[in-house]
């Protein structure tokens, strides 16, 4: 196939990338559905209910680092069919499994739909320019609503075909799609470049940027922006509940106003990195969840002050439409820092792309993962609701500081008149060169 780039090209491969993207992850988050349907029929334990729905997460964390680096090797398109065709065999085979160890086994390779993120990115940002590539991936990134599809799609499709039936469906449209891209998806137009230089090259050293503290500086943002979210959106309907006292209906609906953002401001977040530099939108986006972090990590509080004629008690609390408010501005953040971050990705490991996304990726998977854990944990040890902000704050300003005093440190080695931050993203940018060169000699 042709690697001309085109517009039309541009908007084909950007399209059905996104397209591919939503399914999967649709298909990613399906057993938060019908693993409450598995738990009734199998009368499975809590525990044994989240290792359940926390498997896919999990194997789809760990799985894009290595589909990410494939990419880079053989290309998206052929990536994207196979890891495709995978999933939708381990999404049929739901229908045909009865115990509770075979479904664990089905959902390890149903999990391989949340790998196919690291390809997408490496593919689109093939097609685009670097100064496009922040628009591009922020659009790419719509298809997080994926699992807004899921959400409100898989209880009506069980209810009319069982969890049988629904994985059957799942698995038939993931096919159709695959077939549809199969026939007219390109290869990305440096492929053959990339064919060329994977001659002399392994795979492994796709993964020599993994050396550099800046690509794990980079994860960490993503633990926090891409974890952090997922696992706010795991815990928000048990926080409704405990702290506000509503019904499991208010509590999902409340926490969709905080999930369904997540795919529009995410492509905002893209087209504000190309135009204002990724840098300076990670620092608003972690100077603005710094502070809503900080006001929801306090605990509601009784006081009790000796007035004039006796005790005068009050007390200071959220109220509920307050906490909805700070958990939308928590939800449109983080979604610009999810564009944000891989704007970075592609103008400083232009020829790693899917290495360097996939590690990434994973630890903000692994973030979905294990923080719901520990903000349950943070629960017993504390005693107190605000615990798990407490812990995204501690965790936020970590990274935050860590990114000013890098960005200052770098910048004064090359500008010591400098005093900073004064967002020169090309002193990282010649860093990284450096580094290639260094491991291309």
């Amino acid at each position: 196939m042709s690697s001309t780039i085109t517009p039309y090209k541009q908007r084909k491969a950007l399209f059905l990338s996104t397209v591919l993207f939503a399914l999967t992850f649709a298909t990613w988050t399906l057993f938060s559905i019908l693993g409450i349907e598995i738990k009734q029929t199998l009368e499975l334990s809590d525990s044994q209910f989240g290792i359940l729905v926390a498997t896919p997460v999990l194997t789809g964390a760990i799985s894009r680092l290595f589909l990410g680096a494939l990419t880079d090797q053989i290309g998206g398109r052929k990536v994207f069919i196979a890891t495709l065709l995978v999933t939708a065999g381990s999404t049929w085979c739901i229908a045909l499994v009865q115990s509770y160890h075979m479904y664990l086994l089905v959902a390890l390779g149903v999990g391989l739909a949340g790998g196919t993120f690291s390809i997408g990115v490496a593919y689109v940002s093939r097609w685009y320019s670097r100064d496009k590539q922040g628009t591009a991936l922020g659009l790419f990134g719509i298809g997080v609503a994926g699992s807004a599809l899921t959400s409100f799609g898989a209880p009506m499709l069980i209810a009319s075909y069982g969890v049988a039936g629904t994985a059957q469906i799942y698995a038939v449209t993931l096919v159709t799609i695959t077939i549809i891209f199969a026939l007219i998806a390109e290869d990305d137009p440096t492929l053959t470049e990339r064919r060329n230089k994977m001659q002399k090259t392994l795979m492994i050293h796709q993964f020599e940027p993994l050396k550099r503290l800046q690509v794990w500086r980079f994860a960490l943002y993503y633990f926090f922006v891409f974890g952090g979210f997922v696992a706010l959106a795991l815990w928000l309907p048990k926080y409704y509940m405990g702290v506000y006292g509503v019904d499991i209906k208010t509590a999902g609906l409340l926490t969709t106003l905080f999930a369904l953002p997540a795919g529009i401001f995410r492509a905002v977040g893209g087209i504000l990195s190309d135009k204002y530099g990724a840098r300076r939108i990670m620092y608003l986006v972690f100077a603005v969840c710094v502070a809503c972090t900080f006001i929801l990590s306090y605990p509601a509080t009784t006081y009790n002050v000796q007035g004039i004629e006796g005790e005068i008690a009050f007390s200071l609390s959220i109220s509920l439409p307050v906490f909805v408010v700070l958990m939308l501005m928590l939800s449109i953040f983080m979604s610009f820092g999810m564009a944000a971050v891989f704007k970075h990705i592609p103008v400083y490991y232009p020829n790693n792309v899917g290495a360097v996304g996939g590690m990434v990726g994973l630890i903000g998977g692994l973030g979905g993962f294990f923080l719901p854990i520990v903000f349950g944990l943070s629960n017993s040890i504390i005693g107190v609701w605000t615990s798990c902000f407490m812990i995204l704050f501690v965790l936020v300003s970590i990274a935050f500081v860590w990114m000013h005093v890098t960005i200052i440190l770098l910048e004064r080695r090359q500008h010591p008149s400098l005093r900073g931050p004064k967002f020169l993203p090309e002193l990282e940018i010649q860093a990284s060169n450096k580094f290639h060169e260094k491991a291309r000699s």
